[in-house]
């Protein structure tokens, strides 16, 4: 199980520049991020719908939520 979580939905432009910034900041082979889709349960729409994109680490719990920018990024990464 990937220890990162990356909650959108599809058609979100800024999901995608989430997971872009997340691509520049991560090696992805050594750091998996699983990528959910909130429309698929009732309960992650009503938890992060207006949220999204928000990673979250599974581990702790912590969550950083948009807006963030590549300094907020690695300042989140840095503490895994």
């Amino acid at each position: 199980m990937p220890r990162l979580v990356l909650y959108g939905t599809l058609g979100c432009h800024l999901c995608d520049v989430a997971e872009a910034l997340l691509s520049q900041e991560l090696n992805l082979q050594q750091t998996p991020v699983e990528v959910v889709d909130i429309a698929d349960e009732d309960h992650l729409v009503e938890h992060y719908g207006v949220r999204i994109p928000v990673l979250q680490d599974q581990l702790s719990g912590r969550e950083l939520g948009w807006p963030f920018d590549a300094a907020q990024l690695q300042r989140f990464l840095a503490t895994l």
